[in-house]
């Protein structure tokens, strides 16, 4: 079920939210379970299954770490079963297509590759169920004996198909205890039409530009065309994140969860380290608290700390699908982040206005890398990135593919990015005019979704 489809904005979320509201903090906790698990089957009836196999996995884990509390060998046979268990889900039903595919370019095309629906959010709620998992076993958090209560955190509906990334101890209290109040419930609906807007009004009207382009054939692509096609592209995936996750954390605070920002105005960063820091900000800390520090981070010297990097990048590209460019994506972000550890760094931090140019430029083709499967078509389209000039001949202009309505989305896009923080800031408080803002934002987002133009979010795939 999408957050930006009538169903849920009118039948849904409506009932969900005047329902809990009447019923007990542990009523509440069991209906938003129930109501969470609705949520997941409405659109992968059959994966509800896996996913209550994977709460009840990482629930017995979390019990035999306490059951063995002081047992050192014990401890680490159960956590390294529970590791095992939840990667082997994530590769199987995520990786296995693409390790096929692999292993018949290396051996010949003798196996035949499986064709396996993937389910929706399989990544992030696998890493919410580790970092339970593995904060049981460091002591970080009490081990939770009621399995509703684990099975809520895991599968929460707000946040639990596209993030952001939640820590059981961020909200085990929350769990337990929450209050909900007028001022904390109106914030909620404020962020998520913020976060719809977003969605409806500028990553759809975003997206038909890009993925018209996209879809040409290669040999009429013009250096024109795919920069056209990039910067589309690079503003439509922030906005259909960011507004997932604005949604996330408005309908979070709707039901008295508090979850932590997942962005902070990524394209004003002035390098990729920076950008990293502010972009999809759940996943760089799961990563960094659960895989870079463990390795060592940057206490074993220089090497160490770019191999570290390398191997963060690698498997941060993974994460987010079963495809090369993925790979490469990753490794792409990884080489920077190592280079600014060098001089390259130092430079970036004296001339801010070419480290703010340097910036965009390798954001803007990395989204061209993510965005573009085709490992031979991607090398077409770099060409045509790199040497625009030289290739101006096709029957397509970019006139037929911008509209005045994307001009207009591109230039909300281009506000949104970070400039309004001031005015934004001013007009905080100013309860009447938020709330005229937010119903004309409202009103327009139903008009746009009447009209079935809208598309999934592009981080379900992930």
């Amino acid at each position: 079920m999408l957050f930006s489809s009538m169903i849920f904005l009118w039948v849904f979320l409506p009932i969900v939210l005047i329902v809990s509201r009447i019923l007990p903090i542990k009523l509440n906790n069991v209906f938003l379970l129930i109501a969470s698990l609705l949520f997941y089957a409405f659109g992968e009836p059959k994966y509800v299954l896996l996913m209550l196999c994977s709460i009840a996995i990482n629930y017995a884990a979390g019990m035999l770490l306490a059951h063995f509390d002081g047992g050192k060998v014990a401890r680490r046979v159960v956590l390294a079963a529970a590791v095992t268990l939840n990667l082997g889900f994530l590769l199987y039903f995520k990786y296995m297509g693409l390790i096929v595919q692999t292993l018949n370019h290396l051996l010949g095309d003798r196996l035949t590759v499986p064709e396996i629906a993937l389910p929706i959010g399989i990544s992030f709620f696998t890493f919410q169920a580790l970092s339970y998992v593995v904060d049981v076993y460091r002591g970080d958090c009490e081990v939770q004996k009621n399995p509703l209560h684990l099975a809520l955190y895991i599968s929460f509906f707000p946040q639990l198909i596209a993030g952001p990334i939640v820590k059981y101890r961020d909200i085990s209290e929350r769990i337990l205890n929450r209050t909900i109040t007028v001022e904390k419930t109106a914030e909620g609906i404020r962020r998520f039409i913020y976060g719809l807007a977003k969605k409806v009004l500028i990553a759809n009207a975003l997206s038909e530009g890009a993925d018209l382009i996209y879809d040409l054939p290669v040999n009429e692509l013009t250096g024109a065309l795919v920069w056209t096609a990039s910067i589309l592209y690079t503003f439509q995936i922030y906005y259909d994140f960011s507004g997932y996750s604005d949604m996330a954390i408005g309908l979070g605070k709707m039901f008295g969860f508090d979850f932590k920002e997942n962005f902070r105005y990524p394209y004003t960063s002035f390098s990729i380290r920076e950008f990293w820091q502010r972009w999809h900000i759940s996943l760089g800390t799961w990563f960094k608290e659960y895989l870079y520090i463990p390795l060592g981070g940057n206490r074993k010297g220089r090497m160490r700390t770019y191999l570290n990097l390398v191997i963060v990048f690698f498997l941060t590209g993974f994460w987010h699908g079963a495809g090369y460019n993925f790979i490469l994506w990753g490794l792409y972000h990884g080489f920077f982040s190592v280079l600014e550890r060098t001089r390259v760094g130092e430079f970036l931090k004296r001339h801010r206005v070419a480290a703010f140019i340097y910036t965009c430029l390798v954001v803007n083709f990395g989204w061209v890398i993510f965005r573009i499967v085709s490992l031979r078509q991607l090398f077409e389209v770099s060409k045509r990135f790199f040497l625009p000039f030289a290739y101006g001949s096709s029957h397509y202009v970019v006139a037929e593919f911008v509209t005045p309505h994307m001009l207009l989305a591109l230039a909300a896009a281009f506000l949104g990015m970070g400039f309004l923080r001031p005015l934004m800031r001013r007009t905080e408080g100013t309860a009447l005019p938020e709330v005229l803002w937010c119903g004309v934002l409202l009103a327009l987002c139903v008009l746009s979704l009447a009209s079935n133009t809208y598309n999934p979010f592009i981080y379900f795939r992930f």
